[in-house]
């Protein structure tokens, strides 16, 4: 395979072309649907406009529309995609199966379980993201208790998981019957993953955030490549597996709180993340930043979409999300089916 050296600073990488080409690829697309969520939507703005508010010489509507509505929507979309992203693919190599996500395990269900409780027992929407943080962080305590004398296994994972979300989202039903109709629609809005409304308050959470987990899952990835191998093979490696199997699971329910905190669960963005990644680099090993960046892209796409279609099929972000979902799990189980045929 063809690679490209990088030298810098007195250091050499060498990194296979195509892995390369696919990131820079996604990292143009990003930055194209970013760029056309800035200046489309029902108010035009043109590059001219986008100097003139940069330079603070625009009027007040210009710039209200960009500073205080596009651009921190936008990115809160790139830095909830990005963390997501990068959580699917944490908790796909743990688990060494491409149909797992923060959704299996139970985190997701767990933060929305956290929220549905914290609207039916204070009557307000207004702590909604504290009782998601507790909520999420509760499920993943749990399932670690759970699994921890199986030492985390995959499989111990993911049957306890399956378990745990089935559970969390029996309760979370019975819970939505204590809310009345406005909290009800509130939360139901945020279970599905919503990008509406969000404020610098928002980005600079998630950003703040992600310069944190962000760098520490690319710490974590050297250790991730060897988790994806066959314990045996890992442990020859040197590789305390128990240890790794935890800070995976706390990188991965950082980021999905990120996530879930700044946009909700946005369904299928950590899903797809990975599977599509690898499908464009061609690596069967753990790929980060690829899977952050499709992350980003999928959940720019999903806000767009709820900006450019017309006004009778407006919907929450997280509709768009499982529509972009659904033939990526066809692709994904197809690809299985077709590797065990061989």
């Amino acid at each position: 395979m063809s690679a490209v050296a990088i030298r810098m600073f007195g250091l050499s990488l060498r990194l296979p072309r195509r892995l390369v080409i696919a990131n820079f690829l996604l990292v143009l697309a990003t930055l194209v649907v970013f760029m056309t969520g800035l200046v489309g939507g029902t108010y035009g703005v043109g590059f001219s406009d986008l100097v003139a508010v940069m330079t603070n010489t625009a009027d007040p509507v210009l710039s209200m529309v960009v500073l205080e509505n596009r651009l921190p929507r936008l990115l809160t979309a790139l830095g909830v995609g990005l963390a997501f992203g990068l959580s699917g693919e944490m908790i796909q190599t743990l688990l060494r199966n491409p149909l797992a996500s923060p959704d299996i395990v139970g985190f997701t269900a767990g933060a929305g379980l956290g929220a549905v409780l914290v609207v039916a027992f204070t009557g307000a929407t207004a702590f909604v993201v504290v009782g998601a943080l507790i909520g999420g962080g509760a499920a993943a305590t749990l399932l670690l208790l759970l699994t921890l004398r199986q030492g985390f296994s995959p499989a111990a994972l993911i049957i306890t998981g399956i378990g745990l979300t089935l559970t969390l989202g029996v309760v979370t039903d019975l819970a939505m019957i204590r809310l009345d109709e406005n909290n009800a629609a509130g939360v139901i809005k945020w279970i599905v993953g919503s990008l509406d409304a969000r404020s610098w308050a928002d980005a600079g959470l998630v950003w703040l955030g992600l310069c944190f987990v962000g760098a520490m899952a690319l710490w974590h990835q050297f250790t991730l490549v060897r988790l994806g191998l066959a314990d045996d093979v890992a442990q020859g490696l040197g590789l305390k597996i128990k240890r790794a199997r935890m800070t995976t699971i706390v990188l991965a329910v950082l980021c999905v709180a990120l996530g879930v905190t700044a946009a909700g669960p946005l369904p299928f963005v950590a899903f797809v993340a990975g599977p599509i990644a690898h499908g464009l680099n061609g690596q069967s090993r753990p790929t980060i930043i690829s899977a952050a960046l499709v992350g980003a892209l999928v959940t720019l796409l999903a806000d767009r979409a709820t900006q450019i279609l017309p006004g009778f099929l407006v919907l929450p972000a997280g509709i768009f999300t499982a529509l972009i979902g659904a033939p990526v799990l066809i692709w994904v189980l197809i690809s299985l089916s077709k590797r065990r045929t061989l």
